[in-house]
């Protein structure tokens, strides 16, 4: 299970194309979002590991997955530190935190400062941006 990146995933715009379904495309590598309530895993309570659909990297384990009623899958924190970057977000008029998958630079989603203990943040991430490994 471990979050540990061994080496960066780089790949052409046309072989994440192929690899990806239009929907994890249109969010890992332009930075889109699904609607709220329509993606996979925001209600999933099976335990598990939430990997990265870009790279496979784990993610955030169900242990950390809260219901924040948002729409998305949120977790507390991800499964070790480094698996996810952060970068300043200013797009459509807002000041967010957005965060990426720190092997591959796929876009998941945001961090809000409005999370349960113990850190108080909500990792808000777009469920097709993952893909779940059942314990």
């Amino acid at each position: 299970m471990s979050g540990t990146i061994t080496k960066k995933v780089n790949k052409s715009d046309a072989e994440w194309r192929e690899q990806l379904t239009p929907e994890q495309y249109r969010i890992l590598r332009q930075a889109g979002t699904e609607r709220a309530f329509t993606g996979p895993y925001w209600d999933n309570k099976q335990a598990g590991i939430y990997r990265c659909a870009g790279c496979d990297t784990a993610l955030f384990v169900s242990d950390t997955k809260f219901d924040s009623g948002c729409g998305w899958p949120s977790y507390f924190e991800p499964v070790s530190p480094g698996v996810v970057t952060e970068r300043r977000d200013t797009t459509h008029g807002m000041l967010r935190t957005e965060i990426r998958c720190a092997t591959c630079d796929g876009h998941l989603g945001h961090v809000f400062p409005d999370g349960p203990k113990p850190t108080g943040l909500r990792y808000c991430i777009n469920g097709y941006a993952m893909v779940f490994e059942p314990a």
